[in-house]
């Protein structure tokens, strides 16, 4: 009998030194990686080219707490009653490692943490440590190189920055990402900075066939139309929908870490409502093909959406959609409840039937994350839930 999954953080952190992983940089790279140093008063620091020094030691929610070996993050998830974490690497440390100006340096680093992850660290435990690669943000080929190497090595899924082709919008190119992730059955996934889904304001938002006009000065139209009202929490789903990916591709779903859910049924109503408005803006004006559904069906049926502590997110879970949501602990940043979660995690889910707890809090991983060799036969399995989904 394999594993049964009760409760699934889909949201945490590995805040790791990164001296655990540096000797497995490529030996042309080594010299460039980060190191660590002592400061003047005695503490430890490490020291990334190009970038400020940082001290060693603090995690965001305590001291060496989600810092340390495999065998102290068993003991730090029994300490919260959680049976697996999905585990992110923060954009943050991203932008550490790009000290190394070179793309082939940059993504040796890269690499190196995948290796270590896939490895080592979560090699551990397998079932409870839900290692999530880095894709590199420098060109499809890199992406597509790290991609293909997480499936071999069995990480549960990848993590994006930005587009496939490192570009701000989506590309007909990135289209060779989509179809190689389906192939080898690997979630996608993005764990959002401050709330947003949108990966960098630097370039445009999207590739208009037309130059928009309408007096935008020099606003993007489907910020300006598309969110106004509702926030950019959906910002990067819908640029993949207007850029047809989900047509294409209608097997693809893409997890979005942390973004809290109670606005997603306004959300939905609303981008709804203004497509429907401003629809010939988006055909005639900015010469964007229709779309074959409404927003808020790709939003729905082809993404799905991380929260942390969101009581309205559970009420109104109804309308968000049982089956596109996922909750996290946030461990070990400080918006965390650790080592209550468990209370929490009652607190939010009083009433709700047992099937669609489930569903929230470790079902939709389980199917998401391809977790099911690990279940045990007696898990509870939710009728109607769609197939695992790349």
């Amino acid at each position: 009998m394999g594993r049964e999954y009760r409760i699934i953080s889909s949201d945490s952190h590995l805040d790791l030194p990164p001296d655990r992983w540096t000797g497995r940089v490529a030996p042309e790279w080594r010299e460039r990686a980060p190191r660590r140093v002592k400061l003047a008063g005695g503490a430890d620091a490490f020291v990334f080219e190009n970038r400020p020094t940082q001290r060693v030691g603090l995690s965001r929610s305590g001291w060496s707490r989600g810092m340390g070996t495999p065998e102290q993050r068993l003991q730090e998830q029994d300490q919260d009653g959680v049976d697996a974490e999905v585990l992110f690497t923060h954009a943050t440390y991203l932008n550490y490692w790009r000290g190394i100006r070179e793309d082939e340096g940059y993504c040796a680093l890269i690499h190196a943490y995948n290796e270590f992850l896939a490895e080592e660290y979560c090699a551990y435990a397998p079932d409870r440590l839900i290692g999530i690669g880095v894709i590199p943000p420098t060109s499809l080929e890199d992406a597509l190189t790290e991609l293909e190497y997480c499936a071999r090595a069995g990480l549960r899924g990848v993590a994006l920055y930005r587009f496939p082709s490192g570009k701000s919008y989506p590309t007909p190119e990135d289209d060779r990402f989509w179809a190689a992730a389906i192939d080898h059955r690997m979630p996608i996934t993005s764990h959002t900075s401050g709330g947003t889904t949108r990966f960098t304001n630097e370039g445009p938002a999207f590739a208009y066939p037309r130059t928009p006009g309408d007096g935008l000065a020099g606003q993007d139209p489907i910020n300006t139309y598309f969110f106004r009202f509702c926030g950019d929490a959906a910002f990067a789903p819908i640029q993949l929908a207007f850029a047809g990916v989900f047509d294409r591709f209608p097997e693809l779903q893409i997890y979005w870490a942390e973004t809290q859910a109670g606005w997603l049924p306004f959300a939905l109503w609303q981008i709804d409502d203004h497509w429907e408005r401003y629809r010939s803006l988006a055909t005639e004006q900015w010469g964007l093909s229709p779309l074959q559904r409404r927003p808020s069906e790709y939003l729905r049926e082809q993404n799905l959406w991380g929260f942390l502590y969101d009581p309205v997110a559970v009420r109104l879970r109804h309308d968000a959609g049982v089956e596109a949501l996922l909750w996290g602990s946030d461990f070990a940043h400080i918006a965390t409840n650790w080592p209550h979660s468990a209370q929490i995690i009652d607190e939010m889910f009083a009433g709700v039937p047992e099937n669609e707890r489930h569903l929230i809090l470790a079902g939709n991983a389980i199917r998401f994350f391809h977790l099911e060799d690990e279940v045990g036969a007696s898990e509870p399995v939710a009728a109607g839930s769609q197939a695992a989904s790349a």
